[in-house]
């Protein structure tokens, strides 16, 4: 049976022994029929989270020359500003005005395989202008890797797996990735009448990456919709106090497709109401790790419910040797502007249409030690404010 509505959940009931096992059905259930979910009570600190949400909706203030100043089209990692239309979901413009960060990681060696660009230093904003933006969102990001890690631990328990289970495809210096986002609405959009009719889109349909992913929905808008196996688009309103959980690819691949990674979209406001502000955190898995999986219990497995939506699974066994391979695949996709720049080969394969070994070779190989030193001075120049402060963390 397709969800009609998306489930709500008290973190805190999984503390106790008496509401844990109901929590934990609960959590099994969300995981299997619907791949999303809203978490309630999660102990993140709310002054922080107002924090993040001021110091996030000041960014997009900012003059255009700072916010360009910290491009990402400017580094390989893919970390960085992204001006409204530049980025493609589902073959189409989103739009969105973003800034990617991440926890943060020195350039990787002449040795590396090239999807350990992703690996490097934030793009900050100048401190003079956002004092507070830099420590705010590291602390944020701190905050969200242990949720993210205490809520993994819950999804391996709700499988009837050891809560330790899914530890070994994390790395000890694990990334986890946030975006803060406007979408600004129908009017100051100014579309032409034929593409206001279509609706704006925010974010095309696609399906998260990597594990799990926490939004933080931070105006009262709506826009974000998820999709039900009858194919109707699920309404999630902002919930005060809740943060928004999406099942990501790496978790149905890890779980031999039980844990339901649910394609959702987010449509652009309408007229009048001013822009939706949204700041997603994705938790990260290494880059590393193949793709083996864990052992579900039969009796959990054969709750599996198949799916078939049209929309591209990018962490399918056989496809890519390495999970930062397909990371890298769809970072490349969705921002072309970066990829002409840093990664010919895979900007004319994607171009071409050319999905084949050549490219899955491209994407894995190890970047020569000449390509690596331009790619490195390439992102330093990039992040002069930056790279030095963070590798000295």
């Amino acid at each position: 049976m397709s969800f009609t509505s998306i489930p709500v959940l008290d973190l805190s009931l999984s503390e106790h022994p008496d509401t844990k096992p109901a929590f934990l059905s609960d959590l099994r259930n969300a995981l299997l029929e619907v791949g999303f979910l809203y978490i309630s009570n999660t102990g993140i600190d709310t002054k922080l989270i107002d924090d993040v949400i001021a110091n996030g909706k000041a960014f997009f203030d900012l003059p255009d020359e700072a916010k360009l100043a910290i491009q990402m089209k400017n580094s390989p990692s893919f970390l960085g500003y992204n001006k409204l239309g530049n980025e493609i979901t589902a073959h189409r413009k989103d739009y969105r005005e973003q800034i990617d960060l991440s926890t943060p990681h020195p350039i990787p060696g002449p040795t590396a395989p090239l999807y350990h660009n992703l690996l490097a230093p934030n793009l900050w904003p100048e401190p003079s202008l956002l004092p507070s933006f830099r420590p705010t969102f590291e602390a944020y990001i701190t905050a969200m890797s242990h949720l993210a890690t205490r809520f993994t631990s819950l999804i391996a328990e709700a499988l009837d797996l050891p809560h330790t289970a899914f530890k070994r495809f994390f790395d000890k210096d694990q990334q986890h990735k946030l975006k803060i986002v406007k979408y600004p609405d129908l009017a100051e959009l100014g579309l032409n009448p034929e593409e206001e009719a279509k609706g704006g889109q925010g974010v095309g349909p696609h399906k998260d990456s990597m594990l799990t992913s926490y939004l933080l929905q931070a105006s009262p808008h709506c826009g974000l919709q998820a999709q039900n196996l009858a194919g109707e688009w699920i309404d999630c309103p902002p919930r005060p106090g809740t943060f928004v959980v999406a099942i990501g690819q790496g978790l149905e691949a890890l779980t031999h497709g039980v844990c339901a990674s649910t394609t959702h979209r987010v449509l652009s406001p309408a007229r009048g109401l001013g822009p939706r502000f949204s700041i997603p955190f994705f938790q990260g898995v290494s880059y590393d790790a193949t793709f083996e999986s864990v052992d579900v219990p039969a009796h959990v497995g054969a709750l599996k419910k198949e799916r078939r939506d049209g929309v591209e699974f990018t962490f399918e066994k056989g496809r890519w040797g390495h999970l930062g391979e397909a990371t890298l695949w769809n970072r490349c996709k969705s921002h072309m502007d970066v990829t002409e720049r840093w990664y010919p080969e895979v900007w004319r394969a994607i171009r071409e249409g050319d999905e084949g070994r050549g490219i899955r070779r491209e994407v894995g190989r190890v970047v020569p030690g000449a390509e690596a030193e331009k790619v490195r001075l390439g992102a330093e120049g990039t992040g002069s404010k930056t790279s030095g402060e963070i590798e000295a963390h």
